[in-house]
């Protein structure tokens, strides 16, 4: 409930522009017609669900329609939540247990402002409350800050940090903060990457580097590849799931700022059309605000 009730005040931009606006358009029609559903297909693009991911919506929202011979446009808001909840379900797992394997290697990826770093101190709090012993990786070896930053999140966290020079090979940063968390018995390692554009093709060749490297430090590794995204890029988001994705296995989503846009439609296209299931979700800058992404939560919190 603890989630629930944060979601519901981190969403009230995107409630507004959303419910509100459907709630308005509603009130002004008496029956489901074209004005109706033309209208409701313009809030749905607004909230950033994307075209396809409003047709799915739509033509399941209409065949709904016509085959319970539905009339009264209050019954609109209904139907929409369950179309939009049936897309959240088709995902698949959005399971965040550490699992069986004695040490669980995570791999953080994505691009400059995205609040990539703040979220490797939020995640390494999360598993330091289950009790776990968790390391940081520093592997953004491009930025002294990024080394910098990553040690302050560690220290409020509680968590060990692997990290070599500036300009030092992130591959064997990498390798080294496996070792040493085997030696140390931890339970969690969180890999830092540099930030960068998912357009530059050398950087994301350095990302399959590191986790090839990995895999070598220990059979398996990296176990999760997670890629942050921030809530406020829109449709600018799909494009990087999908560039990174081409570069490693992205095994889920970080999505951060949900609290902070009008947007968060987002999450339905990210889940419905790229099969990627939401881990976590950011609904504020403290490092215990970040939560398991619960799909159904998302859609009561979103129409309640």
């Amino acid at each position: 409930m603890a989630f629930f009730s944060r979601l519901k005040s981190g969403l009230a931009k995107t409630k507004a522009n959303f419910l509100d606006k459907i709630a308005s358009t509603v009130g002004i029609h008496k029956k489901i017609d074209e004005e109706l559903l033309s209208q409701l297909e313009k809030t749905l693009l607004e909230a950033d669900l994307g075209v396809t991911a409003t047709e799915k919506i739509l033509n399941g929202l209409k065949e709904r329609v016509k085959k319970e011979k539905i009339e009264a446009s209050d019954k609109i808001i209904g139907l929409l939540k369950e179309e939009i909840g049936k897309l959240l379900d088709s995902s698949g797992t959005t399971s965040t247990t550490v699992g069986t394997a004695k040490l669980r290697v995570i791999m953080i990826v994505g691009v400059n402002g995205n609040g990539k770093t703040t979220s490797i101190g939020k995640l390494a709090n999360y598993y330091k409350e289950q009790g776990r012993k968790v390391l940081l990786a520093a592997c953004d070896t491009f930025r002294a800050a990024a080394i910098e930053q990553l040690e302050i999140w560690a220290k409020r966290a509680g968590a060990e940090i692997v990290k070599n020079q500036p300009k030092a090979d992130p591959a064997a940063v990498a390798f080294d903060a496996i070792k040493s968390a085997v030696s140390q018995n931890i339970d969690v390692v969180i890999v830092d990457t540099a930030g960068r554009l998912q357009t530059k093709v050398n950087l994301m060749e350095e990302l399959k580097k590191i986790k090839k490297v990995m895999g070598k430090a220990l059979p398996g590794a990296p176990h999760e590849i997670l890629l942050v995204i921030d809530s406020t890029t829109g449709q600018n988001a799909l494009s990087q799931v999908e560039r990174f994705s081409q570069a490693v296995e992205i095994t889920g989503i970080i999505l951060t700022k949900l609290d902070g846009t009008a947007k968060g439609g987002i999450i339905i296209p990210i889940v419905s059309e790229l099969k990627i299931p939401i881990k976590y979700v950011g609904i504020g800058e403290k490092i215990e605000d970040l939560e398991v992404f619960e799909p159904r939560e998302f859609v009561e919190a979103l129409f309640e």
